[in-house]
């Protein structure tokens, strides 16, 4: 997928992965039952927070993380029909590790 945005700053752009369609037990749930994941793919960085001397920080994700993301967090857009959220590196909770 080739995301056309470039975050600002110190925001990232992550597309939601999609949540269970049953449970462990082999119910399966309808759309309305489905809480909203709080996972998601991070598929676009921005450069990094400036400091207030004019350094820019870094940002400690990248494209291709596995992010768990606070609830409320970001702002959902659509881009040529796919949903994304845009948020600050501040609303990232953890990442999945790689291994």
């Amino acid at each position: 997928m080739a995301v056309k945005l470039q975050p600002m700053g110190d925001r990232l752009v992550v597309k939601q992965l999609q949540s269970e369609e049953k449970t462990k037990s082999g119910i399966y749930l309808p759309d309305t039952a489905k809480e909203k994941p709080q996972e998601g793919k991070v598929v676009a960085v921005g450069p990094g927070r400036m400091t207030d001397e004019g350094k820019r920080l870094p940002m400690d994700v990248e494209v291709g993380d596995i992010v768990i993301y606070a609830k409320y967090g970001g702002s959902e857009i659509k881009v040529d029909g796919e949903e994304l959220i845009i948020m600050r590196e501040s609303d990232i909770l953890a990442k999945k590790s790689k291994k």
